[in-house]
């Protein structure tokens, strides 16, 4: 019955369940590594993100996001931006033999065990410094929860 005024149940199902088993309870975190803007109050469904959010969501350093209208510019940018990839490209990898030029990048196989990096892997590295501080795993599993409009733990 808890889930009955739960405004969105089927996203929160399967963390209450890892974190109701004593088997997994200490090795869950309480954080779902999503970028969203719901209203205030929220609603039922999250507010479609845009390129006005662009520089929000990258400052978040949240490795996800979500919800994008079909096709909305910000998903190039992203692309572009984010993800160095053009057009109906790959995103180039470690896997890829850049090419000199835009005409020749990824035309060929490289090293597919090589990873490279890039900058969102420092804010991510960043984030997941904070997830696994105590301060913040004392809220892991417990009653303390985070406010996704202010981004933050409710501690009161």
């Amino acid at each position: 019955m808890y889930y009955v005024n739960f405004i969105s149940s089927p996203e929160g199902y399967f963390h209450t369940v890892i974190c109701n088993s004593d088997e997994f309870r200490n090795t869950s975190i309480s954080h779902d590594l999503h970028y969203i803007s719901w209203d205030n109050p929220p609603k039922q469904h999250p507010l479609y993100l845009s390129t006005s959010d662009f520089n929000k969501m990258v400052k978040s350093g949240m490795p996800f996001a979500r919800k994008f209208a079909k096709g909305d510019p910000v998903l190039d940018k992203i692309d572009r931006e984010l993800l160095g990839r053009s057009k109906g490209e790959f995103t180039p990898g470690g896997w890829c033999n850049q090419g000199s030029d835009e005409a020749e990048r990824c035309s060929s196989r490289g090293d597919d065990s090589k990873f490279l990096p890039g900058p969102g892997a420092e804010r991510l590295q960043q984030l997941m410094k904070k997830l696994m501080s105590q301060e913040f795993r004392n809220g892991s599993c417990s009653s303390l929860q985070y406010d996704q409009t202010k981004r933050g733990w409710i501690t009161s």
